[in-house]
């Protein structure tokens, strides 16, 4: 496939020529060679690995809950939802950063192995979402964590993930996460912005990826809740938390984070937002590049703000 050649930072111009194969067989053994990767996360000098069964609709899922070594009692926790596109298991940089987040921030994270489509397609990822969140709740004294210091966040697809968790804990009538932090977020379904139009060919995720996503997940629209679906139409946006919104400026999805940031901001919503500049969808992969490093330090800024303990390490 001929591409167009985008003025991308160095950074991360080792991925210009790289997306995911979205094919049934590719996914499969994706999904079965990645999964074993949350198998592998141990303690470590800095952070405590506990690894955790969930109860959901027809199942269990499995977790990860991080915990900063000598952290306090009724320490604040971020429930954490991985990207992919609904239908990818967590890559080794989403378990660095959450280590990072428990070892920065100083709360424990919460990271969420939700069942992914096509076999468990919508809205299914959104109810294990849910459930991790009410579980976690519910148990939150066992685990020593302060249920009023409870933030959701994620990146990509995670990110609907966790800003329904939302939405759904004000359908349901339970506590609203005290802040969530949305990290290049599908914020709405089959929503042709102008960066959908531009950005067919872009590295990591495109417009053409994206539509593949969307048909793994979304076999059918009308299978649960619309705004479950597609958040940005939700009309209770104006009770969201406090909000980070992170974008890319080569992403298929940065407009309709724009969109929703924007509508959280006139609906009186605390909300934050970081447009980085020469990056691409998942542009946090390049563990050690400033722009990377700088963006982390924005989200480390914004979840200490809802959710630092003292605590020593």
């Amino acid at each position: 496939m001929k591409r167009t050649i985008y003025p991308i930072h160095p950074d991360f111009k080792k991925y210009e020529k790289f997306n995911p194969p979205l094919n049934p067989f590719a996914l499969s053994f994706m999904q079965k060679f990645m999964g074993f990767l949350l198998d592998q996360e141990k303690s470590n000098s800095e952070i405590d690995v506990l690894k955790l069964s969930i109860p959901v609709n027809n199942g269990t899922i499995r977790a990860l809950l991080y915990s900063p070594k000598n952290s306090m009692n009724n320490a604040s926790c971020l429930v954490y939802y991985h990207g992919g596109g609904f239908v990818l298991p967590a890559a080794p940089s989403h378990y660095h950063w959450a280590k990072e987040y428990a070892k920065r921030v100083g709360c424990k994270v919460l990271f969420v192995d939700y069942r992914l489509a096509p076999k468990y397609p919508f809205p299914i990822p959104p109810e294990d979402s849910f459930k991790a969140y009410i579980w976690l709740l519910e148990n939150a004294h066992k685990y020593s964590i302060d249920p009023n210091r409870i933030a959701v966040g994620g990146d990509s697809a995670g990110d609907e993930l966790a800003t329904v968790v939302c939405l759904m804990a004000m359908d349901y009538a339970i506590k609203v996460p005290c802040a969530q932090m949305l990290i290049y977020p599908v914020t709405a379904h089959k929503l042709e912005t102008q960066s959908v139009i531009d950005f067919v060919d872009t590295p990591l995720c495109n417009s053409r990826d994206l539509e593949k996503y969307q048909n793994y997940y979304a076999k059918n629209e009308k299978a649960g809740k619309w705004e479950y679906l597609s958040p940005l139409d939700s009309n209770q946006l104006n009770h969201m938390p406090p909000t980070y919104l992170e974008t890319a400026e080569f992403d298929c999805l940065r407009d309709c984070g724009i969109l929703y940031a924007n509508k959280l901001s006139s609906q009186g919503v605390v909300t934050v937002v970081n447009h980085t500049k020469g990056t691409i969808h998942g542009y946090d992969i390049n563990l050690e590049s400033d722009i990377v490093k700088e963006s982390i330090n924005h989200r480390v800024k914004f979840l200490q703000s809802y959710l630092k303990d003292s605590y020593e390490i």
